[in-house]
């Protein structure tokens, strides 16, 4: 079922119903900034929200401490109108740096970055570079009955996978349950007794991580969390150790899985940018990840701020405590932020800011670690495969099914050579 528009509430506001299964991804977005800079959203089980879709008003807003991103501020959770079993509710009730606000956020955030530093993912240039070698190496190992390869299981995902993994010392053995829960997280289509169930695993697998590496403590990110934990309790609680690798190891690889995929994807649907980006240098390929960061954004819409008092945006009054969504495919193609043309994609394009990652206090923690993926990633595969091509007509791809993540749930492709 695609998007439909439906009666105004909130005075002349209007209503769109965002579709779970995201069968028309970019044909919503166009529709939400059609329908103005602030649009009232109806989400599974007739939650309903608000989505700001001009880029200047969210970049505003992202950036406002007006507005909260502890869900404990949202009417609708006081109120026990929300389940536990709500399709979306891992995206929402979770305790981590992403659901804090002020000195909490700020406290929670420097435990991660006085070790997950610029230089430190620098330094996993080598490791990663040796990661995708060997996927590329194996994907001919991979081709289906009729020759195809799914380029994304089998290369866009366990790049970030493996990558994060190591990086915070997950046991190899876990690894490919882990996989299937964190892709439960971005789905908003499964029944509630499955949200229910994934999340109670999601945090028994970590829970088993977390004592795996106190028991054997190693050089990576769960370890020094430990450790720091050790040092001073009160720094860190037991609870925010594990919401805290909840996401670190879910964002770490939800976004550069489908920021690859979406990047392949561009690229053999647009020869001509193609033999731009092959032609080129490293820049090039820098270019062609925030391009694909604006024009296909990984997360096309991210959960909740809530108005800390009554507020105005674009001469709409939205009450303290509604839930505001962030709807970055549709301000990355916000014409007046990104020229006329902004629904080409154009990797020669100037530059100019884009949100996919988010701005202010809440700027994601992992975008130098995805775009250090991307940028090894994407020059690689079609240096190894330069007659790479589309396996299936580009309208038959299916996308994920979610309301949050923008990426096709297959990537079929022939080798060539």
């Amino acid at each position: 079922m695609t998007s439909s528009t439906n009666s105004s509430v909130e005075g002349r506001v209007p209503v769109i119903t965002l579709d779970p299964h995201g069968k028309d991804h970019h044909g919503e977005a166009a529709r939400l900034r059609e329908l103005g800079p602030v649009v009232r959203v109806r989400l599974p089980g007739e939650v309903m929200a608000w989505s700001v879709t001009d880029h200047a008003l969210l970049n505003d807003m992202v950036t406002d401490a007006r507005f909260s991103k502890d869900w404990r501020n949202w009417n609708a959770i006081i109120r026990g109108e929300i389940a536990d079993g709500w399709p979306l509710i891992g995206m929402v009730k979770v305790t981590n740096m992403v659901t804090a606000d002020g000195q909490e956020h700020r406290r929670l955030r420097k435990l991660v970055t006085q070790t997950f530093t610029p230089r430190r993912v620098q330094e996993l240039r080598p490791r990663i570079q040796q990661i995708v070698g060997q996927l590329l190496d194996d994907l001919p190992s991979h081709a289906a009955a009729d020759g195809s390869v799914d380029l994304r299981r089998h290369f866009a995902h366990p790049v970030p996978m493996q990558v994060i993994c190591e990086l915070f010392g997950v046991p190899a053995d876990e690894r490919p349950r882990l996989q299937e829960l964190m892709d439960n997280i971005f789905r908003s289509d499964l029944q509630p007794e499955e949200v229910q169930a994934s999340q109670i695993e999601q945090y028994e697998l970590l829970a088993r991580v977390v004592e795996g590496r106190r028991r054997e403590p190693g050089d990576d990110l769960t370890s020094a969390l430990i450790a720091a934990r050790a040092a001073d309790p009160d720094a860190l609680s037991e609870e925010e150790l594990v919401g805290t690798l909840l996401l670190m190891l879910s964002a770490g690889q939800e976004t550069t899985l489908s920021l690859i995929t979406n990047a392949v994807r561009a690229l053999l649907t647009h020869p001509d940018q193609r033999e731009i980006a092959v032609r080129g240098d490293a820049d090039t390929w820098a270019k062609v990840v925030e391009e694909t960061l604006r024009w296909d954004a990984p997360i096309g819409n991210f959960p909740f701020r809530y108005p800390l008092e009554d507020v105005e945006i674009a001469g709409v009054r939205i009450p303290k405590g509604e839930a505001i969504m962030a709807p970055f495919s549709a301000v990355g193609r916000d014409t007046a932020q990104h020229g006329e043309d902004a629904d080409r994609f154009d990797i020669t394009r100037e530059q100019r800011r884009h949100l996919a990652f988010s701005n202010g206090p809440h700027f994601c923690l992992g975008a130098p670690l995805a775009r250090l993926e991307a940028a090894v990633a994407l020059p690689a595969v079609f240096e190894r495969y330069p007659d790479l091509s589309l396996a299936v007509d580009p309208d038959d791809l299916v996308p994920v099914p979610s309301l949050f993540s923008n990426s096709s749930s297959t990537l079929p492709v022939r080798l060539g050579g």
